[in-house]
């Protein structure tokens, strides 16, 4: 396998692997080529099960005629001004993916905000603003000053996967941990909170940047 050796001032060898596939080795200025080969073959059957979850993660078509989920609906892709309207999303010809991202973080922020404000009025929880990033490892986040954030790629989820984590963001403006406590405030709102966090750990976020 190629692999990408990055040589610092550091003590110790280091392994990743990126979510674009490349294998990537940290080393110490002194360590041979051939130290860092038996130690990356040391690690082979790690390095293949991460390249087998790279290979295997879901990627988006694109495509004119595509079909795309969001919150739940069905949208087909077609070339044109970006936009969503009328079960199309138009994109154009040229750098989709980029385009897309910029859509979907203004389509996220508009459906994020009605159904946190929706949570928070029926349910008493205070919060300061909603925000959308392009976080790929966490659904969302919410911080002390009671800002909550979603990726946006919440609009990959169907409609009771996006109010669970916003019924679990919502939550952390009570209590800022994962205690007992924690989980008695989603398990007042969602008694079934538990099927859907199983559902949203096996659904993995869509990579198409």
């Amino acid at each position: 396998m190629e692999v990408k050796i990055v040589r610092s001032r550091r003590k110790t060898l280091s392994l990743t692997v990126t979510r674009e596939g490349e294998v990537v080795v940290r080393a110490p200025y002194g360590v041979s080529k051939d130290y860092i080969s038996r130690f990356v073959g040391s690690h082979a059957s790690w390095v293949e099960k991460r390249l087998q979850a790279v290979e295997q993660r879901p990627k988006l078509d694109l495509s004119n005629g595509a079909n795309l989920l969001l919150f739940g609906s069905a949208y087909t892709i077609a070339s044109g001004r970006t936009r969503i309207g009328e079960g199309m999303v138009f994109l154009p010809e040229e750098e989709r993916g980029e385009a897309l991202a910029r859509l979907l973080k203004k389509f996220s922020l508009q459906v994020m905000e009605r159904v946190t404000s929706r949570i928070a009025k029926e349910y008493g929880f205070c919060y300061r603003a909603v925000r959308i990033s392009s976080a790929r490892g966490r659904w969302g986040s919410c911080n002390r000053d009671g800002v909550i954030a979603y990726t946006f790629r919440v609009a990959f989820l169907p409609p009771k996967l996006c109010e669970y984590v916003a019924v679990h963001e919502l939550a952390h403006t009570v209590v800022f941990n994962h205690s007992a406590e924690f989980w008695e405030v989603v398990g007042d709102i969602l008694p079934d909170w538990k099927a859907r966090r199983k559902a949203l750990k096996a659904n993995p976020a869509i990579e198409f940047l």
